[in-house]
């Protein structure tokens, strides 16, 4: 049988956790660390260096492989997997409750994220919901030609990966405003993620706008057993 279920498609880091986990300023730390080390520069080059590959190409080790040749599962190892992410994410009973409120007959839940697969299991393993995920789109580090989000090629990936062949029905949410341009660019439905203590956009990312996951009841109740009310 034919699955017709549209597919929505969830961020991880920064998304599925709050940055207030500061794992964002730990993998920062690392990817500076990295730069010193490989390209020989001063902490405020190598900070400025990451800084531009991020904005011009959405990761950092694009820009290493594309320029210096960086062998991106070294950089994963040295990076994503060395981060101690055991004693900074523990399960996350209210989140499990959100996404297990999820009516799967009427959607499927997918990953998908700019970091390596090892990365993006680990996240999800260590928040207790690994499970209720029918995948994962991830940022092939082994690859030939590196792929990430926003390239269109990107969501067309992660669509393809799903099973779902019509944007219209793809929704997604990420705390990126990038990202969700982008996916919005693709047809895809998105939801820009701000957390409350971050001010918000001068001018949207895309059509809609959260301050907490829960909100997704709000915007989605077609995709949910009950409403933000409970009912």
């Amino acid at each position: 049988m034919t699955d017709s279920r549209p597919v929505f498609f969830f961020d991880i880091d920064n998304c599925l956790y709050p940055r207030s986990k500061k794992v964002f300023q730990y993998m920062q730390d690392l990817i500076d660390k990295y730069f010193q080390t490989h390209l020989s520069l001063s902490q405020e080059d190598a900070y400025d260096l990451h800084m531009r590959y991020y904005r011009d190409y959405g990761l950092a080790i694009e820009g290493l492989v594309r320029h210096h040749k960086v062998d991106p599962l070294d950089y994963n190892a040295k990076v994503d997997d060395a981060l101690p992410l055991e004693n900074i994410i523990q399960p996350d009973p209210r989140l499990r409750e959100l996404l297990q409120d999820v009516d799967i007959t009427k959607v499927k839940l997918w990953l998908f994220t700019n970091a390596y697969i090892t990365h993006g299991k680990r996240v999800v393993r260590l928040l207790g919901i690994d499970d209720l995920f029918e995948g994962i789109t991830y940022c092939d580090y082994g690859a030939e030609r590196l792929l990430c989000k926003p390239h269109e090629d990107m969501y067309r990936k992660a669509q393809k990966e799903a099973g779902e062949k019509s944007p219209d029905e793809c929704y997604f949410v990420d705390d990126s405003a990038i990202n969700v341009t982008g996916g919005e660019a693709f047809g895809w439905t998105c939801v820009h993620l701000v957390e409350p203590d971050l001010p918000l956009p001068e001018t949207k990312a895309c059509k809609y706008q959260i301050r907490n996951l829960e909100e997704l009841r709000t915007l989605f109740p077609q995709f949910f057993k009950s409403t933000a009310n409970g009912e």
